[in-house]
């Protein structure tokens, strides 16, 4: 006798390894249990998707969501509800917390924090320092972590590795891939003298290119010395895109929304200190070359780069203003709005946003949809318009860079292993987040 579905999502067009067809997803015990022609079968509950896509559950591979230390302008429960009503399904939070999240503990703590409070399933970056070089074998593999994060610019205190000896006894002990974030910090030092006082568009003269080709050249290198995989985050240049596309044996890529969508030419007029990031926004010919990158295949990921401050904050003149903005809501919706315009594919955009991370980060069970494998699952509407508001943004700080930007392709809802999370705007289940698990910890687990 066949078993009843908890829910089929019926109607939809699937988009998964077979390209795009319509067919109805059938959910058992939080795993998708069968896919096709559902009509006659029996389920607990049935959710018409006549006209909506249904993608792999989209993950975010880079987001801050400031907990514990920053609670005042974002926490993760806040972060998690930003992220579920924007169609995403799982992130991975960054170290650079108060305490930062480089022990043992510090994990845990997060991990119990997150537990069951954020919407969507988790993991935790663990950052690497001098002090934990030798340790970063077992911390890689505990329950949680996303792996470990290194940042060689920007940053300061226990997170900053600037040095190649530093960034060299990471690489040495690590048996996952480790992420970094690649600015040079000699070279921003040496430059700091090119900030203006009140004018953020010179943030990316003095946060140059040079800057951020110098790091990831330097940790390309290292990688190759070591025999270590690295991922470079948040790419801002043409250069950086030109020179990984020649060593994607040891190094993968990740580029944001924010570097594709804005030229800084007129963002800083517009926006000023609102869209202050590191790296920062460059001009149309780097945005032009990463776009380029991204249409060749050299990047395999997108993240958000979520990184929220109050608007008190960023109120205040530059250069004592904070870097970041929100992202991890309007990551969907932006990217669908350039496959709107044609300037990438459907498929491009999951194997950017599920596929790319699952293979990347060795994660178990998702980021495809198919029998067996976790029932997460974007809805999203491709004809949809709409109008990007701040008061749509559920994160903390209340605002976004794209307000008043009008997008074509909307999420409509979230489903987190078979929970219903998010539809049409509304939180529709209670929080049941859990970790994030790894085909690289299972056996540590």
């Amino acid at each position: 006798m066949e078993q009843p579905f908890d829910l089929v999502l019926a109607g939809g067009t699937v988009v998964n390894h077979d390209g795009e067809h319509r067919a109805d997803i059938g959910i058992r015990a939080g795993r998708v249990a069968e896919i096709g022609d559902l009509a006659k079968r029996d389920a607990a509950e049935r959710q018409d998707c006549t006209g909506l896509h249904l993608l792999p559950g989209v993950i975010d591979s880079q987001v801050h969501f400031r907990e514990p230390g920053l609670d005042h302008k974002e926490d993760l429960e806040s972060g998690s509800h930003a992220a579920v009503m924007g169609g995403v399904t799982a992130v991975f939070e960054m170290p650079n917390t108060n305490p930062l999240t480089t022990s043992r503990e510090t994990l845990a703590d997060k991990v119990a924090r997150a537990h069951h409070r954020m919407h969507c399933d988790f993991a935790f970056w663990v950052g690497g320092t001098h002090e934990n070089a030798a340790e970063v074998a077992e911390l890689e593999r505990l329950p949680g972590a996303a792996g470990i994060k290194v940042f060689v610019g920007s940053s300061t205190g226990a997170l900053l590795v600037e040095d190649d000896a530093g960034v060299r006894a990471i690489l040495k002990n690590i048996r996952r891939r480790a992420a970094f974030h690649a600015e040079d910090e000699p070279m921003l030092r040496e430059r700091k003298s090119l900030r203006v006082p009140n004018d953020p568009s010179s943030h990316p003269v003095w946060r140059s290119p040079e800057a951020a080709l110098t790091a990831t050249r330097r940790l390309v290198a290292l990688a190759q010395e070591t025999g270590a995989r690295i991922h470079i985050l948040h790419i801002s240049t043409k250069e950086e895109m030109v020179y990984l596309a020649e060593h994607k044996d040891v190094a993968s890529c990740e580029v944001t929304p924010h570097h594709l969508t804005l030229d800084g030419t007129e963002a800083y007029a517009r926006l000023g200190t609102l869209v202050q990031m590191n790296p920062p926004v460059r001009d149309a010919e780097h945005r032009a070359g990463i776009w380029h990158g991204l249409s060749q295949g050299v990047a395999d990921v997108i993240g958000s780069d979520h990184a929220p401050h109050t608007l008190e904050e960023k109120a205040k003149p530059y250069p004592d203003s904070p870097s970041g903005m929100t992202g991890v809501q309007t990551l969907v919706p932006m990217m669908l709005d350039h496959v709107a315009a044609g300037r990438l594919s459907l498929a491009r955009l999951v194997d950017l946003t599920s596929a790319g991370p699952k293979r990347l980060f060795g994660i178990s069970r998702k980021g495809r949809l198919a029998v067996g494998y976790d029932a997460d699952v974007t809805v999203v509407d491709l004809k949809r318009r709409e109008t990007i508001r701040n008061e749509w943004i559920a994160s903390k700080c209340g605002w976004t860079p794209y307000d008043g930007v009008t997008v074509t392709g909307w999420p409509v809802g979230t489903v987190v292993r078979g929970n219903r999370v998010m539809w049409e705007g509304q939180l529709t289940a209670p929080s049941r987040g859990e970790a994030v698990v790894f085909e690289e910890a299972l056996a540590a687990g």
